[in-house]
């Protein structure tokens, strides 16, 4: 950057000018030990990895009074529920979060639209509570129970797929060991 012209300066004095770094000789490789080499691990209570998964919990509020809940369920616990379950369906096309995630979500469980009695009965017990902090294994399982062929589908897709399809019923209605 120039000085001002009232900073005294020699006249012999050469201007500075940009000069690169010097020139690495070897390649970068990544062989640091925290380097993942092949990849984001995947496995059980390892989650769905995707950039800026922060944004679901942004998007979530644009469905604040839309979602149609029963009696004794609560929208933080089905928006902690529900975000994980775009989180997954994000991950799978390596992408963040946009709202069309949310809307699959929030289809598949039935709360964007009066649901089946026999769904709300299998729902209340996976997102009662799953809001809590300490829940995270629940929200995980309310994810996984998801067919992934039914997560890629589009919103308009997961509308015409019966809920009994696109959630393994069998898994939602077993127990849960701690």
């Amino acid at each position: 950057m120039a000085a001002p012209e009232y900073v005294p300066r020699s006249v012999t004095e050469t201007a500075r000018t940009y000069v690169s770094p010097p020139r690495r000789p070897d390649e970068w490789m990544a062989d640091r030990p925290a380097e993942l080499a092949e990849g984001q691990p995947d496995g059980p209570g390892l989650g769905y990895q995707g950039p800026d998964q922060g944004y679901a919990l942004r998007l979530v509020r644009f469905f604040d009074g839309q979602l149609v809940l029963t009696e004794g369920e609560h929208a933080s616990d089905v928006e902690a529920g529900c975000v994980v379950v775009a989180l997954r369906r994000a991950s799978m096309f390596g992408r963040a979060p946009v709202i069309h995630d949310l809307t699959v979500a929030f289809s598949i469980w039935g709360f964007l639209d009066a649901a089946d009695p026999e769904l709300v009965a299998l729902r209340r017990p996976l997102f009662e509570g799953i809001a809590h902090p300490h829940h995270g294994a629940g929200r995980h399982r309310v994810a996984e129970l998801i067919d992934a062929d039914v997560l890629r589908r589009s919103p308009a897709g997961v509308k015409g797929v019966d809920w009994r399809v696109a959630i393994d019923v069998d898994a939602a209605s077993a127990p849960t060991h701690h």
